[in-house]
């Protein structure tokens, strides 16, 4: 096996994003190289590029993908080429104390925070200078490279793009509800940002029968799409009664709140809507070392839990095929999730959509 070219989306710090031709070296060891053929732009990704998560190396965005496995390296065993994959951004070592507990969201022995493949190098070059995939996968790019671990295997006839989708936000946003905070049927939950993962998490609430399902955002557009995929009520976050509409709403109080922004103030207003012995879940992500201030004795006083939410407390190789199953069979409606369908040099445009709240989850669909 030889490398490869590939255009990719580069992050840097002098030119910003460009589109650039990179090499990518074959798959060593149990690594698989994937033909990518759908990416989502995701808000992690916006947090790199506006220096929310600085970096002074050279990065390929992108996290969210499917594709097909192109070919695999001599100690991969469950897959083979022409697989159809979904790509995780936090596989598992295997060998570390959260792993052992089946905690494999909490793994602290691959290097993805540190922008690195597990053997601490990367897959990427350009004229002999090391190129590096953000969050560990660089999906962002016609082929990347992954340990097997980062690649689950789905049925053909999952289309890409919801694939894609289902690889970081559905993920995010159904193991939010379903494994994070366990949420029954009947139920009321709220949901603040309507974004990819506000809407994944309302589609999961959706599924396990939660009543009433509260959206709130600042964006018509994207209130309307909550409805499409389950909210049973929308509230306008701009309003000045935000509170007292959602206590009219659900009369008995609120057991979840879901906080999909990660803005300090949408932070403390979760805290503030969720009643007594609720639970607030932090979805959203913040810029580093933001701080949200919390009054620690109403928290305690009124038995408020807050539930760290890391990537839906996600078991890549046991959920991705459920949620895949989920979607083929219908119970989960996630057409409505994939947003516009562009191509890679778009997806620069696509960002600043985002920073405005405009549209939905834009997919970078590469060709055959």
């Amino acid at each position: 096996m030889t490398s490869l070219r590939t255009r990719a989306l580069v992050h840097s710090t002098p030119d910003g994003l460009t589109v650039r031709e990179l090499d990518v070296r074959a798959p060593r060891g149990d690594e698989v190289r994937v033909r990518v053929r759908a990416s989502g732009v995701c808000h992690s990704d916006l947090h790199l590029i506006d220096g929310d998560w600085p970096s002074d190396e050279e990065l390929v965005p992108g996290h969210e993908a499917a594709g097909v496995v192109e070919s695999v390296g001599d100690d991969v065993l469950g897959l083979q080429p022409g697989d159809h994959v979904v790509l995780s951004w936090f596989p598992p070592c295997g060998d570390c104390v959260a792993c052992g507990r089946g905690q494999q969201w909490l793994c602290t022995g691959n290097m993805c925070n540190e922008h690195r493949l597990p053997d601490g190098g990367t897959a990427y070059s350009a004229d002999g200078r090391d190129v590096f995939p953000f969050i560990g996968v660089g999906a962002l790019s016609e082929y990347v490279v992954v340990p097997e671990a980062a690649a689950v295997k789905v049925p053909d006839e999952l289309p890409f793009e919801i694939g894609a989708l289902i690889g970081c936000s559905v993920a995010t946003g159904v193991g939010a509800v379903v494994n994070t905070a366990g949420v029954s049927a009947g139920q009321a939950a709220v949901v603040i940002g309507c974004g990819g993962v506000g809407q994944a998490t309302i589609a999961g609430l959706a599924l396990v029968g939660a009543s009433p399902i509260i959206a709130i955002d600042l964006s018509a557009e994207r209130l309307e799409a909550a409805r499409g995929v389950g909210a049973t009520h929308v509230v306008d976050g701009g309003a000045s009664d935000v509170a007292a509409q959602v206590a009219a709403i659900a009369a008995e109080g609120v057991d979840f709140v879901f906080e999909a922004v990660g803005h300090v103030a949408t932070i403390s207003q979760a805290i503030a809507l969720v009643a007594p012995g609720g639970a607030v879940v932090l979805e959203g992500l913040t810029a580093a070392d933001r701080a949200v201030p919390l009054d620690a004795y109403a928290v305690a006083a009124e038995g408020k839990r807050i539930l760290g939410c890391n990537y839906g407390s996600t078991v890549a190789a046991r959920d991705f095929p459920r949620l895949a199953s989920q979607y083929l069979s219908g119970e989960l409606p996630l057409d409505t999730l994939v947003g516009p369908r562009i191509s890679l040099p778009d997806a620069i445009g696509a960002f600043e959509d985002m920073r405005r709240a405009r549209g939905g989850r834009a997919v970078v669909v590469f060709g055959e």
